[in-house]
């Protein structure tokens, strides 16, 4: 990112990404939900196999948007010339023992991947969720999304546990579960793109 921009002001922001190209961050509405639909559609299938919940159906948007409207759930977008190139968000825990935990999903439309735009993203939601008071974040996947598990490795996540046979992909095999944690209040900068 060329311009910096202070991490605890509130979003939406407007940056410009290392390849010049104008992003907007800011929170996802309820109104959202064809935008997002649209943004599913253009994922690889690849990206989509391993999805924890299937983006490309609209009554799972609807319900995505449900849980945005009732602070289930909180996402940010990035957008570009109004389309989302990418989101991130924290899941948040109902029960009161783990109140203080978010589950973080993070996707990037392939268009723009290898700009750093997830990076910047992810540093937005990781402060976004230390005000929201969690005190740890996970991450879930499965031991062959290779990538996923090093880009949140570089972010400071480790391995907690792996859950054989835990999860059902879109094509119908069962995989292992992996589930990555976060500690934020041992949380630094290190997230924080560099120019």
């Amino acid at each position: 990112m060329a311009r910096k921009s202070n991490s605890h002001e509130e979003v939406p922001k407007q940056l410009e990404n290392s390849d010049g190209t104008d992003v907007t961050i800011r929170r996802m509405e309820p109104g959202d939900q064809d935008k997002m639909l649209s943004f599913a559609s253009r994922l690889p299938e690849e990206d989509l196999l391993f999805l924890r919940t299937d983006i490309t159906d609209k009554q799972v948007v609807k319900q995505w948007a449900e849980n945005i409207k009732n602070g289930q759930t909180v996402t940010l977008l990035a957008e570009v010339n109004g389309e989302i190139a990418a989101y991130a968000s924290v899941h948040l825990e109902q029960a009161r023992w783990t109140r203080r935990i978010g589950e973080i999903r993070i996707n990037g439309g392939q268009r723009f991947r290898g700009r750093g735009l997830g990076r910047r993203l992810t540093a937005e939601i990781f402060e976004l969720a230390r005000t929201l008071g969690l005190k740890k974040l996970t991450a879930m996947m499965t031991p062959d999304q290779v990538a996923a598990r090093a880009a949140f490795e570089r972010l400071g996540f480790r391995v907690e546990a792996v859950l054989a046979d835990w999860v059902e992909d879109r094509g119908g095999h069962v995989r292992d579960m992996l589930v990555m944690t976060h500690d934020l209040e041992g949380f630094t900068d290190q997230v924080v793109a560099h120019n």
